[in-house]
C-alpha cells in the first residue's frame, strides 16, 4: 500500500525532535485545499517551488560571475541547489524537518533580480519613490501573486511556515523583511537553518569560483584567510600532496564540513540552553538558535572581507556587472515609455500596481541573457562580457 500523508506525519512525530515544525501542525494555506495524498504539506510546497517558472529562470541569473562568463561557475540555480543540500544535512543532524528546511532554501532566491546584488541595488534605487525593491519581499510576491499556475488561486498557495521562512530570510548581504501576520521574534528552526546554509554555500562556493577564474590564489588565501589555512592543513594531513583540482575541491569540502559541524554543535547547545519544547517556543526566542560559534563568526567575517576586497570588487567581476546594471536601468526607462512591449499578464496587473511596480516586476523576472537580448533589440548593443579563461 502507498504511504499516505497521515503515515508520513506520524513518522515525523516518531523521528523528529519536539521543537521541529511538524507537517501536521501547519497553520495551513491562504486558500483552502484538500491535503496531498502521498506527500506532506511541505513536500507539496517543495514540488510547487521546483515546478515554478521563477525557479527555472534561476539557471540564467547571476551568482557572482555574470551568466555566460564560464560554464563551470555557479548560477543562481546551482547556488540554490547547494543551499538546499546543506539545509537538509543540518536539519537532519538537528532532527528537525528536512522537507521544510529544503523548501525554504529552494525558494529563498526566487525573487532575485538579474545581475545579482548589483541588479537588486539598481532596481531599489529606481523604485525609491515607489516602495523600493528587495529580493526577499519579491520572493514572497512571486509565490503569493505573480506565479499563475493554478485555477483556484494566484501564486503557489504555499504553507504559512514556508512563507514565514521567506519573510524572515536574511544573510550578511540581506536584511529581514517585515510582514503583518509574521511578527514572531524568531522563525522556526528550519528557516534559521536555510538562512545559515545560504551563507555557508556562498562563502565556500564563491571561493571556488574565484579560484576557478584565477582571480583568487591559494597561496594568498593561506596567508590571509585563517579559515582557508586551517582547511588546507587538514587536507594536507589527511591526503598528502594532491593535484591542483583535487586539492582545491577537498579544501572547499573541508571548509564546508567545518562550517556545518560548527553550526550543528553550536545550535545543539543553544537549543538545550533555551529549553524549547515546540516550534512555537522557538518563535518566542529573542535571538536565533541556529548560529555560528563566536570564533567561527569571527573567521567568517575575515573571509567575507577578503572576498569583497579580492573577488566581488575585482574589475573582472565588477566592471561587467556595472555595464550590465546600466542595461537594466536603460530598459526600466524604456518600458515606462513603451507599455505595449511588456507581456500581457504584466499589463493587466498595471491597473492595480501602477506602471513603476509593473515594470520593476517584469525586469526582476528576467534572466541575465534576456535583459541583454532586449537591450540589443532596443538599443543595438552587444553583450557586456567575454568568457573568462580559468
Amino acid at each position: 500500500m502507498p504511504c499516505s500523508h497521515e503515515e508520513l506525519e506520524q513518522r515525523e512525530k516518531r523521528v523528529l525532535a519536539p521543537y521541529a515544525q511538524f507537517s501536521a501542525d501547519s497553520r495551513g494555506r491562504k486558500y483552502k485545499e484538500a491535503p496531498p495524498v502521498w506527500r506532506t504539506q511541505y513536500q507539496r510546497d517543495r514540488d510547487r517551488v521546483i515546478h515554478s517558472r521563477a525557479f527555472r529562470r534561476l539557471e540564467y541569473k547571476t551568482q557572482v560571475f555574470l551568466n555566460g562568463q564560464g560554464d563551470h561557475f555557479r548560477t543562481r540555480l546551482t547556488h540554490t541547489m547547494e543551499v538546499a543540500a546543506i539545509s537538509r544535512n543540518i536539519a537532519r543532524a538537528l532532527q528537525i524537518n528536512e522537507d521544510l528546511a529544503e523548501t525554504i532554501a529552494l525558494a529563498h532566491d526566487l525573487g532575485h533580480s538579474p545581475f545579482g546584488h548589483k541588479g537588486e541595488e539598481v532596481l531599489n534605487r529606481l523604485m525609491k519613490k515607489h516602495g523600493g525593491f528587495e529580493h526577499n519581499r519579491h520572493s514572497l510576491r512571486i509565490v503569493e501573486e505573480l506565479e499563475q499556475k493554478y485555477p483556484g488561486f494566484p501564486g503557489l498557495n504555499l504553507s504559512w511556515e514556508t512563507r514565514e521562512g521567506l519573510v524572515k530570510h536574511y544573510t550578511s548581504y540581506d536584511h529581514p523583511s517585515k510582514r503583518r501576520g509574521f511578527d514572531a521574534k524568531s522563525s522556526a528552526l528550519e528557516a534559521q537553518v536555510a538562512n545559515l546554509a545560504d551563507e555557508i554555500a556562498y562563502y565556500s562556493h564563491d571561493l571556488d569560483d574565484g579560484l576557478e577564474a584565477g582571480l583568487l590564489k591559494e597561496k594568498d588565501l593561506k596567508k590571509n584567510v585563517r579559515i582557508w589555512a586551517q582547511a588546507a592543513r587538514e587536507v594536507q594531513k589527511l591526503h598528502g600532496a594532491l593535484d591542483d583540482e583535487r586539492r582545491r575541491y577537498f579544501t572547499i569540502r573541508c571548509l564546508i564540513d567545518g562550517q556545518v559541524r560548527d553550526v550543528v554543535n553550536t545550535a545543539e547547545k543553544l537549543i538545550a540552553a533555551a529549553g524549547v519544547r515546540s516550534a512555537d517556543d522557538v518563535r518566542l526566542q529573542e535571538n536565533p538558535l541556529v548560529a555560528y560559534s563566536d570564533k567561527r563568526r569571527e573567521l567568517n567575517l575575515e573571509l567575507r572581507e577578503y572576498l569583497y576586497n579580492n573577488l566581488y570588487y575585482n574589475p573582472v567581476v565588477h566592471q561587467p556587472n556595472l555595464r550590465a546594471v546600466k542595461m537594466l536601468e536603460d530598459m526600466f526607462h524604456h518600458y515606462l515609455k513603451h507599455h505595449d512591449e511588456i507581456g500581457e499578464q504584466s499589463r493587466k496587473r498595471s491597473r492595480k500596481l501602477g506602471w513603476h511596480r509593473t515594470v520593476c516586476d517584469y525586469l526582476a523576472g528576467m534572466t541575465d541573457r534576456y535583459v541583454q537580448l532586449e537591450h540589443a533589440r532596443v538599443f543595438g548593443t552587444k553583450g557586456v562580457f567575454g568568457a573568462i579563461q580559468g
